[in-house]
């Protein structure tokens, strides 16, 4: 599925909302701060990509994350392939994930 037929997504009242409540319960970006350094989030972040999937972009766990992150550190994470299951804690299980860098 192409992403010019769910783009659309974002612009619906609904996602404007979980933006919203995502932001206002998770207001730092998550790699920034797995790495110790404080930075606001600007962007909410699908964990799994929804890759078009109606029930994952509106379910799916979300993350918050500053812009250089998501447009840099978030492309290159899906690049690679890593595994982007997450644990109890929303913590990647891949040992190889850039966020267990220092764990």
């Amino acid at each position: 599925m192409s992403r010019e037929s769910w783009k659309h997504f974002y612009d619906t009242a609904f996602w404007q909302r979980r933006r919203r409540q995502q932001l206002l319960a998770h207001p730092l970006c998550k790699f920034c701060a797995a790495d110790g350094i404080v930075t606001a989030a600007t962007h909410v972040d699908h964990v799994k990509p929804h890759r078009g999937s109606w029930n994952l972009f509106c379910l799916g766990e979300l993350q918050s994350l500053c812009s250089p992150c998501h447009s840099s550190t978030k492309q290159q994470i899906e690049a690679r392939g890593f595994d982007i299951a997450v644990d109890a804690d929303g913590w990647p299980t891949d040992p190889n994930h850039p966020a267990n860098r220092h764990r």
